[in-house]
């Protein structure tokens, strides 16, 4: 799962992340976050760069000169990238791409689409997304429950139903996300104490 963003009036889409240097000639190992990467992938496919103001790429784009899988691990060569020390420049970089507001892609949302969409989980609500958050593992979804603001991963483990048209998410969190553990710590040191009462 991947949500969408609008980027100075364009749509963009996440669609991967470069995640280490393959080989000498200046090729990258992919995350990919799309269902369709030999689509995105095409030769002269140009991505926007999301990359760390201190980065000589920040504010540059790149374009792809080939797109493969080797050894069951998706690859990208990029054009001006010809070496394995260009390649670790780009390390962690992640990339964006513009798209049309009626291009389909599986799993995939803009913000604007998610902000405001009720979160519910066994089918009571729970609170309301307020806005995404962007990390190169994943997004967030930070959702206002109450007074406080909780962070969820959007995965598709937690988040497995978005339905835009209904106005709502759903959510399978793991314990302890939207409410507080019980103290097991106290509940423990309690049963001790009585324990020794009994014993004394």
């Amino acid at each position: 799962m991947v949500s969408k963003d609008r980027n100075q009036g364009k749509n963009q889409l996440r669609v991967g992340r470069l995640v280490k240097a393959h080989g000498l000639k200046g090729a990258l190992k992919l995350e990919l976050y799309t269902d369709n990467p030999e689509r995105r992938f095409t030769p002269g496919a140009e991505f926007t760069l999301q990359v760390p103001e201190a980065s000589p790429w920040h504010g540059k784009t790149v374009v792809v000169r080939e797109y493969r899988v080797m050894n069951g691990n998706p690859v990208v060569f990029l054009e001006d990238v010809d070496d394995r020390e260009g390649a670790e420049t780009l390390v962690r970089a992640i990339l964006w791409i513009d798209q049309d507001d009626d291009e389909v892609e599986d799993d995939a949302w803009f913000d604007h689409q998610l902000v405001g969409l009720d979160v519910v989980r066994d089918e009571t609500i729970v609170g309301k997304v307020v806005r995404v958050e962007h990390f190169p593992a994943q997004d967030l979804l930070i959702v206002r429950s109450g007074d406080q603001d909780i962070m969820v991963p959007f995965v598709q483990a937690i988040v497995p139903t978005v339905d835009v048209r209904a106005g709502r998410v759903t959510v399978t969190p793991p314990p302890g996300l939207f409410e507080e553990l019980p103290d097991t710590t106290d509940t423990a040191d309690a049963g001790e104490s009585s324990d020794s009462d009994a014993s004394a």
